[in-house]
């Protein structure tokens, strides 16, 4: 199981960001849980300083910007 953490502090684009993973999840097919984390301190343990940022299994994916569906579908399978 993949372990996806979207993270932000509630902005609009976190919050697209978190509909775009759980839709790519759906998509996929992947089984993997979805965890939103909004406090700063464990958001700077995974050395992200500009949100939204999208990290699965521990790795960040994007920072900074709302990821393409298509791109986390991608993340996910790999």
């Amino acid at each position: 199981m993949k372990k996806v953490h979207v993270m932000g502090p509630g902005c609009p684009k976190c919050t697209e960001t978190f509909k775009i993973v759980e839709a790519a999840i759906a998509e996929s097919g992947v089984e993997a849980s979805l965890e939103k984390v909004s406090d700063f301190t464990e958001i700077a343990k995974f050395g992200v300083f500009t949100t939204p940022a999208v990290a699965v299994d521990g790795t960040v994916k994007v920072m900074g910007k709302v990821p393409k569906k298509a791109d986390v579908v991608a993340w996910l399978k790999a």
